[in-house]
Order: structure tokens, then sequence, then C-alpha cells
């Protein structure tokens, strides 16, 4: 599970979000507890209690993923297309962008360089930057940029609720009407998800909707996730009364974190995604110890308490 573009954005904002990202070496850095939720994060611990840990308290190093960096590369390129005027916004310029968006990043990132370590030829290289082009290709049959004008780009979102709980975030793209009708955007590299499995992609997307409107006072009109990976458009219209049970489901996951933080038991939860977990040789379900507690912890006040809280959720 490797680096996602909210946690290279989050580093990069420095102050707000950077506690948050999980990323990079845990040398030399303080451990605290969590301040604030945002929607990767919150994902984490519903998936696993302990990856949660392991990403936001112990701050563990992760391997790059081929995927997740060419996801980054292409989000940044959907992104600076807008700052062209309509006319220009071509699918053979935005795939034009890609090389440079990856030297970019590269320079940022050195580290991405072992993703194609002993590519002497630069072929794993050129399919890499191809597969990302097609991409960015993809998304011009499933939307129009010469007919948007984003109000805002890679937004950065943070408020605090009525209960104290902090929540934060990245938006990829806001639309704004004549009306004043407001489209959250999300663009996903990936296949879109079995019918089955929509409510937990659009998770992300009410997490943000709720806090667009403590932020400004208005409901999203439409959420609209974006794959460009099955050439699928997902939307959702979303209610006052859908954001306020996002809400009380966020409550009770700060809740579950914080009883965790408190006492230390971030408990593993097995999963078919625990073979992709840059963090086995910690994690007790594959025989290993995680680090020693970082933050002091007090005893729980019964064995079944974080679990419980879990399942509830």
């Amino acid at each position: 599970m490797g680096w996602s573009t909210e946690q290279d954005g989050a580093a990069a904002q420095g102050g707000p979000g950077a506690e948050a990202a999980g990323a990079g070496p845990n040398e030399g850095v303080r451990a605290r507890p969590p301040v604030a939720l945002s929607p990767s994060r919150a994902s984490d611990f519903m998936q696993c209690p302990l990856l949660y840990r392991f990403r936001v308290i112990d701050k563990l190093p992760e391997k790059p993923s081929a995927a997740a960096t060419r996801g980054t590369v292409v989000h940044a390129v959907l992104e600076r297309l807008f700052d062209a005027p309509a006319g220009e916004r071509t699918a053979a310029g935005a795939r034009a962008m890609v090389p440079g968006e990856w030297e970019k990043l590269l320079a940022k990132r050195p580290e991405l360089a072992e993703l194609f370590a002993g590519d002497a030829d630069g072929e794993r290289l050129a399919t890499w930057l191809a597969e990302a082009e097609a991409l960015v290709e993809r998304w011009f049959s499933l939307e129009d940029p010469t007919r948007l004008e984003p109000a805002d780009r890679e937004l950065y979102v943070e408020t605090v609720l009525e209960s104290g709980l902090r929540l934060r975030g990245f938006i990829d793209r806001v639309d704004v009407a004549p009306t004043g009708e407001v489209r959250i955007v999300d663009y996903k590299t990936g296949k879109a998800p079995r019918p089955q499995f929509a409510e937990g992609a659009l998770f992300q997307m009410k997490f943000y909707a709720l806090v667009m409107w403590r932020l400004r006072g208005v409901v999203p009109r439409r959420l609209q996730l974006v794959y460009l990976g099955s050439g699928d458009v997902l939307t959702y219209d979303p209610g006052e009364a859908d954001l306020r049970a996002v809400e009380r489901k966020l409550l009770a996951l700060w809740e579950a974190i914080r009883l965790a933080t408190e006492t230390g038991d971030w408990r593993p939860r097995p999963t078919k995604l625990c073979g992709w977990c840059d963090h086995q040789a910690h994690c007790p379900e594959f025989g290993g110890t995680p680090p020693v507690y970082p933050l002091e912890a007090r005893p729980a006040d019964g064995g079944g308490a974080l679990q419980g809280r879990m399942e509830a959720i």
C-alpha cells in the first residue's frame, strides 16, 4: 500500500496536513496523537486499525507504488491543463504534459527513481508513461475541458465540527454553476467498483461534501467520481440527511481512534488487501512485531471495547 495523492499533497502543504500524511521515515520524528481526520486516514482505520497506527502514529516508511505514482502524475496533468485557455485544452497537449509532470515529481521525490531501478534501456519507464498518457486521453472521452472552468483545483479544505473534530483533505476539482450549484469531482485512475461496493467509493466524496457544507453553508448539488481506468463516471446527489449520517459515522470513528490512541490497542483486521501491505514485517498476522508504542498508553476498560466500537462503525 503505497503513497496516495492525498499523502503527497498533505506533505507538500506542511503544517495543516503534514502530521496526517503518514509518509516518510520515522527517524527523528516525535510521535503525537492524531489531531484531524482525512478521507484516506478514515478509510485506513476502517480497513485496519493497525495500518492506521503504522501510518499516522509510527509514520513507518512505505515503498513507492508505480500505480499510485502514475495517479499523482495524471492528477497533476488534469489540474494544470486548465491553466491553458479553453481552446488549447486538447488531448494531444495533455498527453505531452505527462513526461514533464513526471520529471517534476521525480525532482521533488528522488526516491521514486527506484521504481525503475535496473531499467537500463528505459523500456519499463516508457511503458509506464504511455499508460499514464492513455489515462489522460481517456478523460477527454468522459468530460469536455473546453466547456469547464473549475472554481477550484486541488483545493485544500479544513473545518472543525461542533464536536471539535477537525476534518481536512484535498478536493481534485470544484465546479460552480452560474446558479451557484456546486459539483465536487474526483479523478480515479483505477476501474469503477462493482455496484455493491459503490458506497465505499462514495464515502470519500460524502466526506468532502460534509466539509464543504460546513465551510460554505451549501450542500453540493452533485458528487462525481471519474474512473479513468474503466471509462466510467459515478455520480451521486447528496442531501442534508446523507451528510448528517456521514458526520455521525465520522464522530463514532474518531471516538474509536481516540480510544485506540489512549490505550495503544491497535488491532489488525485481516482482509484480502493484506497481501499488498508494506508493513507485514511489523504485523502480528504475519508473525511480525509492531514497533514499541511511542505514546503513553493506559489500560483499556475492557478487552473488547475497541473491537465493539469498530463493529458498530
